[in-house]
């Protein structure tokens, strides 16, 4: 979800007015295929949605379609901006940020995995944001249960705009209820912040090497999830998550069960092989490691 998609219906509708007209089209992730398209049923339900969204988003072919409001362009762009300041300043002006990513994730061990047409970074042994791969920076904090690639700086962003003006709060939540694309934005927001899990993240912040940089960055994460939560939860006026789409809920709740222990499992395993790994670089715990990695891809589903 950090790099796109999201339900298909929900996302067809959600394009801009009069630019599907007949005909769209995306990619499916590879993993992704199988869950949809292996089955019947669920490959006829898959292309249903798809189809009856494109239907939808076509209504421009029959009769004419009013274009966004540039108000509501201009405050989405204002929101942008304040969210892409509040990323960065994680994610290219924390100290140790790095490290923590390569240190409380799986990232180096992913790109060991038989998987993907393309190496988790485009130069080897560069340990740099704009070295590793779209794919492997989203699958890697999936893995740790932090995801926050598909929201972080979305509650900043929303608590300085509407800074204690309630007429601002009142315009999010017209908006929230009449605008397709502002909906399926805090609607994919509220299923990636559901996946993430920031008590889990912690067991993998403990992998750092310096505990303070881990703690730190920890917190910082920590700490915007729980700002979006408040912020999504404000403007959708809902007591919880996904309360209007419960199906999914359940669902998340249930691979929760038994996600929350492969977490412990992988973290538990990183840290033997941290410190089990011969002059070769090889260890007994990689296979393991591989299996988890594998397993919570599968239980997660948005993996990158």
């Amino acid at each position: 979800i950090g790099r796109g998609g999201g339900p298909t219906h929900e996302a067809i509708l959600a394009q801009p007015p009069a630019t599907v007209r007949g005909q769209i089209k995306f990619t499916e992730q590879g993993e992704v295929l199988f869950y949809r398209y292996n089955n019947m049923e669920t490959a006829i339900y898959e292309l249903t949605m798809g189809i009856t969204g494109l239907m939808k988003a076509s209504v421009s072919l029959i009769q004419p379609v009013e274009p966004d409001r540039a108000d509501n362009l201009a405050l989405m762009s204002e929101l942008a901006q304040l969210g892409e300041r509040s990323y960065r300043q994680l994610t290219e002006h924390t100290p140790g940020f790095l490290d923590y990513f390569y240190e409380a994730t799986p990232v180096q061990e992913i790109g060991q995995l038989n998987i993907g047409s393309r190496p988790s970074h485009r130069k080897k042994q560069d340990r740099s944001k704009y070295s590793v791969r779209a794919i492997a920076w989203v699958f890697a904090w999936a893995q740790s249960r932090q995801t926050f690639p598909a929201w972080y700086g979305i509650g900043s962003s929303l608590e300085s705009y509407c800074a204690g003006n309630p007429e601002r709060l009142n315009a999010l939540r017209e908006l929230y209820k009449n605008w397709p694309f502002f909906r399926n934005l805090l609607s994919n927001a509220q299923m990636a912040l559901s996946k993430s899990d920031m008590t889990i993240a912690e067991e993998y912040s403990r992998l750092c090497s310096d505990p303070e940089v881990g703690k730190r960055v920890h917190g910082l994460i920590a700490g915007e999830h729980r700002r979006c939560v408040d912020w999504v939860l404000e403007i959708a006026e809902c007591d919880q998550l996904l309360a209007e789409n419960p199906e999914l809920a359940a669902s998340l709740r249930r691979r929760n069960d038994y996600l929350g222990p492969l977490n412990y499992m992988q973290a538990g395993l990183l840290r033997a092989l941290n410190e089990d790994e011969d002059a070769n670089g090889q260890s007994r715990w990689m296979n393991p490691l591989l299996r988890t990695i594998n397993a919570i891809a599968a239980g997660m589903r948005n993996t990158g």
